[in-house]
């Protein structure tokens, strides 16, 4: 052990510069006004300012359930109807799907994404819970984006 104690590393200096970021002066540091350090550059450059997104005037739309005959409030819980392309009730749709399944004990009827509905079965087990997809059922068409769910995507994505 050589018996100094503290730090050996000499002091960082970028080529060209005439002073480090300690000695900058005040009015050049990161905290003053509307500049900042650029850890790349190795500099004080100016900060961009944040300008907030302008949100669409008009309100969401509230558009009448084609099962139930109730407006839809949440409109971005909606799904398309199969027939019609409209929006209808997330609930709605489900019951409706579940009228047209022959279900057993243990199915249910689940939204698994992408617009599919699926008759999940779940096992009873404590010990290893568990379910198996017996049947998938295309509900939505992937390809074809309803109108109204653009008009919805444009009031959430303004920026």
């Amino acid at each position: 052990m050589s018996g100094r104690g503290g730090n050996n590393r000499r002091g960082y200096r970028r080529k060209g510069s005439e002073h480090t970021w300690q000695e900058t002066p005040r009015h050049n540091r990161k905290s003053e006004g509307n500049l900042r350090y650029d850890k790349r550059g190795g500099g004080v450059c100016e900060r961009i300012q944040w300008v907030p997104p302008v949100m669409p005037a008009e309100p969401l739309p509230t558009p009448v359930c084609p099962y139930c005959g109730k407006a839809i409030k949440d409109i971005a819980s909606a799904i398309e109807d199969k027939t019609t392309n409209e929006p209808a009730h997330f609930d709605c749709v489900i019951s409706k799907v579940a009228k047209g399944e022959a279900l057993e004990k243990g199915d249910s009827i689940v939204y698994i994404g992408g617009g599919r509905f699926g008759v999940v079965h779940f096992n009873n087990s404590q010990a290893a819970p568990s379910f198996k997809i017996k049947k998938i059922l295309e509900w939505e068409d992937k390809e074809n984006r309803a109108e109204w769910r653009k008009t919805i995507s444009d009031h959430y994505s303004v920026t």
